[in-house]
């Protein structure tokens, strides 16, 4: 509600006469005077006595019930409101036909009347219905009443990945792995049907009360394939600063899944250093940390000793700056991602990072780089297949150099014994 609005609703009800009003809300403009943060009029009134702290809290709570009754959605009734966007009102609701709780949300009055907005809106529903996934909050319904859209989703009671990091927490290897490779599963089923998010952060990662895990919000979520959207948004950097990929900075038109798997590699940084990649207070000189080829992103097995040497490899892999270093899909990050949960090490992270040093050594053939150039064609089994060729194979060679070293030392031994 508007302050004119909240002006008119206290004279209505005869809480002060006018002139009070005026005193009060004069007394507020001299004590904001200078202030960052000005004081609220109901925050004046009661520190004048004009009005006690049950009133204005009654005032605040019967107010919220009028917003809510001005959103009523045929089919849904309004329980709670939980929080609010720059586009959007979300709340708590029940969908009475079949007596499930549903989280709605209605874009903002002040929006309703513009086209691009509505456009806006209605796209991110129209993107969350061509998803259905375990690990995606799911898209139910959506529509207009009277001037009032709004966008119906499951409703989710649990917290996000940034709550936990707020709190001081830092994931250890094997909760942080059981989580990405959830978001990767959802990043994989969204590139099947074309899409992707350009939001991943931990803000948008939701840990459900039995266990689950859940990406959030596709407000920012696009068609691949939508080239009017993407020319729209030339040289437009859409993202959040801290896990935004280089191309996303740049204002590139053709981001692609790959920028997703740099903003979870970033996200998984944060959740295991406790710290992000790039940190900094100015938003500007953040982004332009995710670009700038002279500095060095800190492996995280660097500050977090506590984590594998394996993790690392797959961090870096997930945010090279040039996304033709980083894996090509969420498929193959899901190789990597579980062959570090059953304790291998991550050949495709390994491969890459093998070409990049035989490549700045001139030493590249033909046939390196398989996974790179020559592995397109390859279904998700074939690649799950040679991973596990490649490891095998490291694990003999392993073996075979601690039985050469055996082998050494066993001759030294008979040699010195002569």
């Amino acid at each position: 509600m508007s302050e004119k609005n909240l002006e008119q609703t206290i004279i209505r009800r005869g809480l002060v006469t006018p002139e009070e009003l005026e005193t009060c809300k004069a007394h507020r403009d001299r004590l904001s005077t200078g202030q960052e943060q000005p004081k609220g009029l109901l925050e004046v009134m009661v520190a004048a006595k004009a009005l006690t702290p049950t009133q204005a809290q009654r005032l605040v709570r019967e107010i919220g019930k009028e917003s809510q009754r001005k959103h009523e959605i045929p089919g849904y009734q309004i329980i709670d409101r939980l929080g609010k966007g720059s586009m959007g009102i979300v709340y708590k609701a029940k969908q009475t036909s079949v007596d499930r709780v549903v989280a709605v949300k209605v874009l903002l009055d002040v929006l309703a009347s513009n086209k691009e907005f509505i456009r806006r809106f209605q796209r991110e529903a129209t993107i969350a219905a061509r998803l259905n996934h375990t690990n995606i909050v799911n898209a139910i319904d959506a529509g207009e009443s009277n001037g009032l859209y709004y966008f119906v989703m499951e409703y989710v009671e649990g917290i996000t990945i940034k709550d936990v990091i707020e709190k001081g927490h830092v994931y250890d290897e094997p909760e942080a792995l059981r989580i990405v490779l959830a978001v990767a599963e959802a990043m994989k089923h969204a590139h099947e049907r074309g899409l992707i998010h350009r939001d991943i952060k931990p803000e948008n990662v939701i840990l459900t009360r039995d266990g689950n895990v859940k990406l959030a919000d596709l407000g920012l979520a696009r068609l691949t394939a939508d080239e009017k959207q993407a020319v729209a948004e030339a040289g437009m950097a859409i993202g959040t600063p801290y896990y935004i990929s280089p191309e996303q900075v740049r204002g590139a038109t053709d981001v692609d899944i790959r920028s997703d798997i740099y903003s979870l590699g970033a996200t998984l940084y944060h959740m295991v250093t406790g710290r992000p990649p790039f940190p900094g207070d100015d938003p500007t000189e953040v982004m332009k940390k995710h670009v700038d080829k002279t500095i060095t992103l800190t492996p995280p097995d660097h500050l977090n000793t506590r984590l594998s040497s394996g993790l690392g490899e797959v961090v870096e892999t997930m945010m090279a700056r040039h996304r033709e270093n980083r894996y090509r899909d969420p498929s193959d990050l899901i190789i990597d991602l579980k062959a570090l949960v059953e304790g291998k090490r991550p050949v495709i992270a390994e491969q890459k990072a093998d070409t990049l040093a035989k490549l700045a050594e001139g030493e590249v053939d033909e046939d390196e780089g398989f996974y790179e150039a020559g592995g397109a064609g390859m279904t998700d089994a074939e690649r799950i297949e040679l991973a596990g060729i490649v490891n095998a194979r490291n694990n003999i060679i392993t073996i075979l150099a601690i039985l050469l070293g055996l082998s050494l030392v066993s001759n030294v031994i008979l040699m010195l014994a002569r």
